[in-house]
């Protein structure tokens, strides 16, 4: 069940938008054919607007349609209506493609036009933004699970494609086919983890401890404040995480439930180090400037890890997508403010969850003089 939103845009020659007659004419002739496709339309207002003039309607069960045009050079329908499961909608995209190449070819003074498939809204989140702020639509037909830490919205959802998914304050965070999400960030075949000491800050997935617990570690230390997070993906996503939720503590494991800048601040007083630190908490911000909350934690981050690695050892991360090059060259300027001096590799791979190229680095003390 959801809200159906159907929009139809065209273009026209903008001269037409100095002449009333000539827009008002157009808009009737459109509304002739919707009439065809929508049969009880209604008028129910019409207004000048600044730039431009807008007709509302009404139609059958309750649907809506407005036709507005801007003195630029559009034209755009827009409908709405309710749909519920076993109801056929009141306009499939194939009549909706009708109706566009009949307004096309009966209105000569419009032209290139666009179709597009009907936004659901109403119903459980199918929408979600890339990194640069680009609508993606999954095929997302389940709510699993949900639940408000004090910290975020925690959601599993299913997606036909995708399997389950982790979704944290309205973003997709890792599905069930993202195993190359996890490869990529601890650089699988590339790097040697057997027998060495590992910190995890954040990864309440628990797809990166398990799959670091494959590569023969000494230990490996994670520490995650959400234990909702925890909670949901050893009841939903054990295909990326396996049992090694289902207890705090093991032979070469810990979780640690709290602040990892605690746990960290702890570990820079006792003198503890470490080989290797992974940094699975928040992506790189889009931002103007590295100012801000977020970029001050990712900075502190960065300062108080490298305060517990080896002198050999490696702060591992993710970034942000690819299509994000400004906030990309940000952080990379930040890294090169840090003391002692460090020196990053980074590698990117397609995410299958966030439909995109992604960032990932690698970064270690450089040695120098």
């Amino acid at each position: 069940m959801a809200v159906h939103t159907v929009l139809l845009d065209f273009s026209f020659d903008p001269a037409l938008g100095k002449t009333d007659n000539q827009v008002s004419n157009m808009l009737t002739k459109v509304e002739n054919i919707l009439k065809d496709y929508l049969h009880t339309l209604k008028i129910i207002h019409s207004m000048h607007l600044d730039g431009g003039f807008v007709k509302i309607f009404t139609s059958e069960k309750g649907c809506m349609v407005t036709l507005r045009t801007y003195d630029h050079g559009l034209l755009t329908i827009t409908w709405e209506y309710y749909k519920a499961d076993n109801q056929e909608p009141l306009l499939n995209l194939e009549r909706v493609r009708e109706l566009e190449r009949q307004i096309l070819e009966d209105i000569e003074d419009l032209k290139r036009s666009e179709s597009f498939i009907p936004i659901k809204r109403g119903t459980f989140m199918r929408y979600y933004p890339t990194a640069d702020e680009r609508l993606l639509e999954y095929d997302i037909d389940k709510l699993l699970f949900e639940e408000r830490s004090p910290f975020q919205r925690v959601q599993i959802v299913h997606s036909k494609s995708l399997g389950n998914m982790l979704v944290l304050d309205e973003l997709q965070n890792i599905s069930e086919r993202d195993l190359i999400y996890t490869e990529t960030l601890m650089r699988r075949g590339i790097e040697n983890y057997e027998n060495k000491e590992i910190i995890i800050l954040g990864g309440g997935d628990g797809a990166l401890l398990y799959e670091l617990l494959k590569e023969k570690p000494k230990m490996v230390t994670m520490l995650e404040i959400d234990e909702v997070v925890l909670k949901a993906c050893n009841e939903y996503m054990k295909s990326i995480c396996g049992n090694v939720l289902e207890k705090r503590r093991d032979t070469n494991y810990e979780i640690i439930i709290g602040d990892c800048m605690k746990s960290i601040d702890k570990y820079i007083e006792e003198g503890r180090k470490f080989d290797y630190v992974f940094g699975d908490l928040t992506d790189i911000p889009i931002s103007d400037t590295p100012s801000g909350e977020i970029w001050n934690f990712i900075m502190t981050i960065l300062d108080k890890s490298f305060k517990v690695l080896k002198p050999t050892g490696k702060f591992m991360t993710h970034g942000n997508g690819v299509n994000s090059p400004e906030s990309l060259i940000m952080y990379e300027n930040q890294l090169a403010k840090l003391r002692p001096p460090v020196k990053f590799e980074k590698c990117t791979a397609f995410i299958p969850s966030f439909m995109e190229d992604w960032v990932f680095y690698q970064i270690c003390f450089d040695s120098k003089p």
